[in-house]
């Protein structure tokens, strides 16, 4: 496994960022924003060099819209974190919908380059991102990934991560909507973890 350091993509970075992503942008244009969009449609009218620009525009601003992997100086994966609130398309999808009221952090993108897969990689980059989001105060970081189906399921259409990355990392799932879509929780403290089940038994 490569000594893997990992960092917030912020503007002196965004050249490691596109270098990662190459010029289609990964997933055919989306440049990680297709959850923050309000709607497909207008996700659909910005693929591709308008998302690109969306999302410069969003580092250039001073959003950490994720973080960034490095092999040495290579940027190698990417983890989109972020306040839930930051991606309405969530809450627009039936199975990832809120599931109460609490604030919550997303982890809506794991991507690793193909030269760097079956390293484990996922699952420190989703432990970086809890790691990221402790720091920022953040009590419970959110997953939506997809089971592993050995020959059907392909990277392509994995890219909220998958289900044994999330469950390496410590993630638990707390519901579950459809049978391919479970939504997972990380308690960042023990104490959260504790009120919040206390919680759910009255």
């Amino acid at each position: 496994m490569p000594k893997l350091t990992v960092h917030p993509l912020t503007p002196e970075r965004w050249p490691d960022f596109v270098r990662l992503f190459g010029e289609r942008g990964v997933g055919g244009g989306c440049w990680c924003m297709g959850w923050r969009l309000p709607d497909r449609q207008q996700y659909l009218q910005q693929k591709g060099d308008s998302n690109r620009e969306a999302m410069h525009a969003l580092v250039r601003g001073g959003c950490v819209p994720g973080l960034l992997a490095y092999d040495g100086p290579e940027p190698i994966g990417w983890c989109a974190v972020a306040p839930r609130e930051a991606y309405p398309a969530l809450q627009r999808s039936p199975s990832r919908k809120a599931v109460d009221g609490e604030r919550v952090w997303s982890i809506t993108c794991v991507y690793v380059a193909r030269s760097h897969r079956r390293q484990r990689l996922s699952t420190k980059l989703i432990e970086a991102a809890v790691a990221y989001v402790r720091s920022r105060g953040g009590h419970i970081v959110e997953g939506y990934p997809v089971p592993v189906k050995p020959g059907v399921t392909s990277t392509n259409y994995a890219f909220t991560g998958f289900v044994s990355a999330f469950e390496e990392a410590g993630f638990t799932e707390c519901l579950r909507r459809s049978k391919t879509r479970p939504i997972m929780r990380f308690y960042t403290d023990r104490a959260h973890k504790r009120l919040k089940r206390s919680g759910a038994r009255k």
